[in-house]
């Protein structure tokens, strides 16, 4: 890639700052102390997956002697020094803010983690109990000799290196892994009454370990986890892409280091028996104070007795208020185009329209994209059903989503083996759109429900994830949906659509006429602007027209959660240009395009980010809302999140990201805002309302989704 001729920010780079947002997020005092608990966990999960994918792509890259700049204009070997500093720096930043903040607040809560040389006899008894009782059978000591080689660690396992003495005095080593079938925390015996004390499950370990090694004498203990190179590269032309993804996953387990994490500190033979073992260069090592692996603090954090700590839950209301006064949820649809907004508006009600669609005997076929789902999801087990009760039921399960390759191979599998038609995707691209088709026959005539949004069909994530889903029989969509349906499952040449907007054949230039529709419509002195809300904005060409159209006098405002490789507020450069991100209590994940048209605004929704990936190497569908209550809806939605005054951070022409100020304002927490106005238009239904609804009615403030 050759360096773009314009102020481009690298998205390794850029990608550091967004996690630091999220690590800000912790050091919030005024957010919940398990909030901040979370949020660190978070930032340390984040982290995990870039060193598994972005960081090992750069060193590859520089192992390779690969020297062509990206559109910054750093080569690899530039890059990574300058990514290795701010990856050091980040993770200093986690640990000041675990020991400063957050743990002298667990304190004044009555809280404590100790190790064995702080707890009472009471307390080193119980360790000493749940080590034989517990620990002793489920570890496994792997020596390491001449006849017994160093062990293959699983990717993010943590582990025990043992250095011992024999008999001669010299040193000899072994690995004992700390099992993660097993709480990382174990709660003690309350040193004062009304507290509470925990223990790490390592600290357990490395107290009792010379019951393990009752030959030897324990010289040094050393507490370490290994990272693994986990970006798979796949076959696609293989007979068989399923059996090819089966084994491209255990390829994964044996990737290549590409960080080990280290107590300070630690015994220096043993760090050096490690770098032996594990091939690694002194610059993969990354030294902590510990605990090591801070995604721990995610699920202490969900501990169901610090409930008091944690965020006020956004309750989503169920059903929908658009969809209560309606017998049925193909009746609602037939009235008018639905619009709904996750969590606010529980994804039960997509889940309730798979199990009607199911159950309907007019039903005759259903088809749906999955890209990732949840663990036990209640969608595909409705598709099953439906299989099962006859219909046509015909499903496409990517299974090259990034780190949910297993999952989908056993749902794959599943819905085979009911009876459904299962597409793994087309060779060469990923299928990242969200689209549900519903084929029904009616008094009138074959009729098509068609469901589309930002967001997965995963309901775990939907509890937690914003993203926007609209309903639709509208015959132009229908169509629409079956040619692109026809394009995932045959060999259909990509069609002319009537209201889809589709990539990678189709949505580059659309989005790229849509830019240069507002600029023309600048210079001519017509209505003009653009907003833009996605979760990362990376692709060169797109960022070079937006600066284009700022210069044309184009306002522009982006929402980007995560990467921005466009720097705002260079004068006669980007100065009509604005960057918030919004980092909070749910994840930002909707994606959401407002053009202002000539005064004739124009909104579109869909599962494309602004990347080079969404744009060229993905099947993406961005879909127009035109019904004008729902526009004027979506409309809504962009206006309250640039006014969100508690989580947003506005990026600064030095690259920075700062608070919104909040001077002269009144604070507005978009989260809370659209759960309120959800709840509202719950509350304004009336008794006769609700007892017409589709089943099953729930009132709305029960969590059912």
């Amino acid at each position: 890639m050759e360096k773009a001729k314009f102020p481009y920010i690298n998205r390794e780079l850029s990608w550091i700052d967004f996690n630091a947002r999220v690590l800000e997020e912790a050091y919030e005092k005024e957010n919940p102390l398990m909030e901040r608990f979370r949020f660190l966990g978070i930032s340390a999960s984040n982290l995990d997956e870039f060193f598994m994918v972005r960081v090992a792509g750069v060193r590859a890259q520089v192992h390779s002697k690969y020297h062509h700049p990206d559109a910054s204009g750093m080569t690899p070997s530039q890059l990574f020094p300058i990514l290795k500093d701010k990856i050091h720096d980040f993770m200093n930043r986690q640990y000041t803010c675990l020991y400063r903040s957050i743990l002298p607040a667990l304190q004044k809560e009555n809280i404590a983690f100790l190790t064995p040389n702080e707890m009472s006899r009471e307390q080193k008894r119980f360790i000493k109990q749940y080590f034989n009782e517990v620990l002793f059978p489920v570890l496994t000591p792997l020596a390491v000799d001449t006849s017994r080689p160093f062990p293959l660690l699983a990717n993010k396992s943590l582990n025990i290196a043992v250095r011992l003495g024999d008999e001669k005095g010299e040193s000899c080593f072994a690995v004992v892994q700390v099992p993660s079938i097993l709480s990382r925390f174990l709660e003690l015996p309350a040193p004062v009454e009304g507290g509470k004390a925990f223990v790490l499950l390592e600290d357990i370990i490395i107290d009792q370990i010379a019951q393990l090694f009752e030959l030897h004498e324990i010289k040094a203990c050393t507490l370490f986890r290994l990272t693994r190179n986990s970006d798979i590269d796949i076959d696609e032309e293989a007979e068989d892409l399923l059996v090819e993804m089966v084994k491209s996953i255990k390829k994964r387990k044996r990737g290549r280091p590409v960080r080990v994490e280290i107590l300070q500190k630690s015994d220096r033979e043993t760090r050096n028996f490690l770098s032996d073992m594990l091939k690694i260069k002194e610059d993969e090592i990354y030294e902590v104070p510990g605990p090591i692996d801070l995604t721990l603090f995610s699920k202490f954090a969900n501990l169901p007795d610090f409930s008091h700590l944690c965020f006020q839950p956004i309750v989503p209301v169920y059903p929908p208020a658009d969809f209560v006064s309606y017998p049925s949820p193909f009746d609602a649809i037939r009235a008018k185009d639905r619009l709904l907004h996750h969590p606010y508006e529980s994804f039960k009600c997509v889940v309730d329209f798979v199990r009607a669609a199911a159950d309907d005997p007019d039903v005759l076929a259903i088809k749906q994209t999955l890209y990732r789902v949840s663990g036990n999801s209640p969608i595909v087990a409705a598709l099953i059903k439906a299989a099962e009760n006859g219909k046509q039921v015909t499903v496409l399960v990517e299974l090259k989503a990034r780190f949910d390759e297993e999952n989908n191979i056993i749902w794959a599998k599943k819905l085979e083996q009911a009876g459904c038609h299962v597409i793994y995707g087309l060779t060469g691209l990923k299928t990242h759109c969200k689209i549900l088709l519903v084929v029904r026959r009616e008094e009138d005539g074959i009729r098509r429900y068609v469901h589309m949004g930002t967001g997965n069909y995963n309901d775990s994530t939907a509890k937690i994830y914003t993203d926007v889903s609209m309903f639709t029989c509208k015959e132009p969509y229908g169509m629409d949906a079956s040619s692109l349906f026809n394009v995932l499952t045959g060999y259909s040449r990509p069609p002319e659509y009537y209201k889809f907007v589709v990539a990678p054949h189709g949505m580059r230039h659309f989005f790229t006429h849509m830019i240069k529709q507002e600029i023309q419509n600048a210079q001519q002195g017509l209505p003009c602007g653009i907003v833009v809300k996605v979760n990362s904005l990376v692709d060169p060409k797109l960022i070079a027209l937006l600066y284009k159209a700022s210069q044309a006098g184009v306002p522009i405002q982006l929402i980007i959660r995560g990467i921005c490789c466009l720097t705002p507020g260079i004068p006669g450069v980007s100065d009509k240009i604005t960057v918030h991100s919004i980092v909070g209590q749910l994840l930002e994940h909707s994606r959401i395009f407002r053009f202002e048209n000539a005064g004739n605004p124009k909104v579109y929704m869909g599962s494309a980010d602004w990347m080079p990936r969404n744009l060229d190497r993905r099947v993406e569908l961005v879909f127009p809302i035109e019904e004008p209550d729902l526009k004027q809806r979506a409309f809504e939605m962009l206006d309250l999140m640039l006014r969100d005054t508690v989580n947003t951070r506005v990026l600064q022409e030095d690259t920075t990201y700062v608070p919104i100020s909040k001077r002269g304002k009144t604070a507005v927490d978009v989260h809370e805002a659209f759960a309120k106005m959800a709840q509202q238009e719950a509350d304004r239904l009336t008794d006769e309302d609700w007892s017409t609804g589709f089943h099953p009615r729930q009132k709305p403030d029960l969590d059912i989704s």
